[in-house]
């Protein structure tokens, strides 16, 4: 059976990697990039190569771009025609660039999918790689088999253009402050002389926990009964205190937490004390 030609926009990491995995699967695979030397191990390895965009977005049905944004994809695909292709970001940006952009691909003749890659690009192709897209129904059903090369996991959101960017940001928000806490770990641990390797362990069961506790907490947000949990603000409040002592024990910069301690000291002073801690919610949600 012979398979589609799929063209990849931007041969960085992650987007070399989608294009040998399509080359594994034994889809014709054509890469573009800004900077040309970026291409030649794949085109080595199989891959067309092209110096113009304008050729490489023709060259077939459907575009992947992964470039540095919504901003520079667009930027690059000036120079290019995407009437009646199929084009499909998997690029980072905020909701309201993905809603732009998608007008911008439509005012063309193009059609639009904005999509998510939620791993690191040595797990393209695992069964468990999940993505994520919002936008036009019928371009991920056409390309759904091209798209499954990349990934185990793959969800259909919504036709909203834009609902990949939004999840991308939802979900992507526990990411930083979570390796900021672990780094945070490694350097209370390393005043003490101890590698960071030996709380892995027990990092990883405290995140499982915390895992097992997110259908309690999307339940209390979701019905707004913060009763529920049994982690109130007062007990993460009460806290506060002891960061000052860790640090001039420690000498770890703990600065970053000053955002948390005011948003805590807010709850507290709104009468929130006793109520779980996700009704920390309530003062972070958007008032419409």
């Amino acid at each position: 059976m012979t398979k589609s030609s799929v063209t990849v926009l931007g041969t960085g990491s992650m987007g070399a990697a989608l294009a040998r995995a399509l080359l594994a699967a034994g889809h014709p695979t054509h890469v573009w990039n800004r900077s040309p030397e970026r291409t030649k191990d794949l085109a080595a390895a199989g891959a067309i190569a092209h110096l113009s965009i304008a050729d490489a977005v023709a060259a077939s049905p459907v575009s992947i771009a992964i470039l540095t944004g919504f901003d520079a994809t667009r930027s690059s695909l000036a120079d290019a025609d995407p009437a009646g292709r199929d084009i499909i970001t998997l690029n980072s940006g905020a909701p309201a660039q993905a809603r732009e952009f998608g007008r911008w691909v439509q005012q063309r003749g193009g059609r639009y999918l904005g999509g998510a890659i939620k791993n690191v690009a040595a797990a393209v192709g695992d069964p468990d790689t999940q993505l994520y897209f919002g936008g036009d129904r019928a371009v991920f059903d056409a390309h759904r088999e091209t798209l499954r090369v990349f990934g185990g996991d793959l969800e259909f959101l919504g036709p909203e253009p834009d609902l990949a960017a939004l999840y991308e940001a939802a979900v992507g928000a526990t990411l930083l402050p979570a390796l900021l806490g672990f780094a945070e770990g490694a350097a209370l641990l390393a005043s003490r002389g101890l590698p960071a390797r030996s709380m892995v362990p027990y990092s990883a069961k405290w995140l499982r926990m915390i895992e097992s506790l997110l259908p309690t907490l999307a339940e209390e947000i979701d019905t707004k009964d913060y009763t529920r949990l049994g982690s109130s603000i007062d007990l993460f409040a009460t806290a506060l205190s002891e960061d000052a002592v860790v640090a001039a024990e420690s000498g770890v910069d703990l600065s970053w937490h000053a955002s948390m301690h005011e948003l805590l000291r807010r709850a507290v002073a709104e009468g929130r004390g006793e109520q779980s801690v996700t009704a920390l919610f309530e003062l972070l949600a958007a008032r419409r």
